[in-house]
């Protein structure tokens, strides 16, 4: 089932019953939870405060925006929070890839028996099917990179034999360390958030899509000064097109790019609130506490560089798993530059130079990435170019 709206606390119907079944499952919600019904619509199940409660621990526990609405990604998650290892059949499919906490579970024992399937993010991807075929090899089973009965009895009697770890993010760090503290020739994917007939948030005669795309291009032009090569994962109106997250990520992924950077603004009922924030591919609440170590650096680097350099309120940086941050092969960061529903934001983000400013502070987050600590400078102290 895919959901074609948004469900939230007073709705009804075939689709909230669903929902309601899977938090039971989940154990979010009580299997004798009452149901309430709406005596205009016979019996269908109804989204009250315990539902809501419920969607809300699970959006927590899942890194997603704690808003107690079941759009298509907090369902999404729902749906691969059932699964668990030795449920159904795993094997990899270019067409139809296989997504839940089964396929994150099975990378996690990959990982601890050291056989590579990358991140662990509950993507059966060809990262994934090697590691399998790999292990499968070794364990003397048909590598056929399906996990199936035998392989879950393989799985399952090796599963006391093996320690946790993040081999993954030593993987990360030794490849930052690798590429040398130089920007040329690095490759950089910049998401200019939203586009097309999506125009974000609009408020105090801005548009996010807009301020965001000239960010971008200034942030473009830094780069390419810098011999960084930069993609940008959409135009200046996008020909009308709404570019899906999903997509943006494929795009990025298709340029085998070091790093990819998306640019919001955000937006809030409370006109005080303002400031920035980033945020990276994590996830701790969770039963495998996925992250990705780079991401959470460059993010941490990027938020800093801009409180010190733009003067704006710090809103920290957090794990999230939203779907650019979590399906991108290589380290993202989304930045939330300011509340467009801010006076005193909106008035920084009309301004050339803070833009300017702006687009300053992330290149100089990025060369402090590549730099080994020795040639490192305190935050809002380092100029560029100097190592071009």
């Amino acid at each position: 089932m895919t959901l074609q709206r948004q469900y939230r606390r007073g709705d009804t119907g075939p689709a909230v019953a669903e929902i309601r079944s899977k938090l039971v499952l989940l154990g979010l919600l009580a299997a004798d939870a009452r149901v309430d019904q709406d005596p205009d619509r016979g019996d269908d199940a109804l989204f009250d405060d315990a539902v809501d409660r419920a969607v809300r621990h699970f959006q927590q526990q899942r890194a997603l925006t704690v808003d107690g609405i079941v759009g298509p990604e907090t369902y999404r998650q729902l749906d691969e929070a059932r699964w668990r290892l030795g449920d159904r059949v795993l094997s990899y499919s270019v067409s139809h890839m296989m997504v839940g906490d089964d396929v994150a579970t099975l990378q996690q024992r990959l990982l601890d028996m050291g056989f590579d399937c990358g991140r662990v993010d509950g993507l059966l991807g060809p990262g994934t099917e090697r590691a399998l075929r790999d292990f499968q090899r070794n364990y003397g089973l048909r590598a056929d990179g399906t996990c199936g009965p035998a392989t879950f009895r393989a799985l399952d009697r090796l599963a006391r034999t093996v320690v946790g770890g993040q081999p993954h993010a030593m993987r990360e760090s030794e490849l930052i360390h690798r590429s040398g503290p130089a920007l040329s020739g690095k490759v950089l994917v910049i998401d200019p958030g939203h586009g097309g007939t999506d125009p974000g948030v609009v408020a105090h005669g801005l548009s996010e899509a807009d301020v965001m795309w000239d960010l971008a291009r200034r942030l473009e032009g830094r780069l390419s000064a810098l011999g960084v090569q930069a993609y940008l994962t959409r135009g200046l109106d996008g020909d009308g097109v709404v570019v899906a997250e999903e997509q943006r990520a494929a795009f990025a992924n298709a340029t085998d790019a070091d790093l990819v950077i998306s640019l919001h603004a955000d937006r809030n009922d409370n006109a005080q609130a303002r400031g920035v924030a980033t945020f990276y591919y994590g996830s701790g609440g969770d039963a495998h506490g996925l992250r990705s170590p780079t991401g959470e650096r460059f993010a941490g680097l990027v938020q800093r560089e801009l409180v010190a350099r733009t003067g704006m309120v710090d809103c920290r940086t957090h794990g999230k798993a939203w779907p650019l941050l979590r399906s991108t092969r290589m380290p993202a960061v989304r930045v939330e530059l300011g509340y467009l529903t801010n006076p005193e934001d909106a008035a920084l983000l009309t301004q050339a130079a803070f833009r300017d400013m702006a687009a300053e502070s992330i290149v100089v987050a990025l060369q402090r990435l590549y730099l080994p600590p020795d040639q490192d400078e305190p935050t809002g102290m380092l100029r560029l170019p100097a190592f071009i």
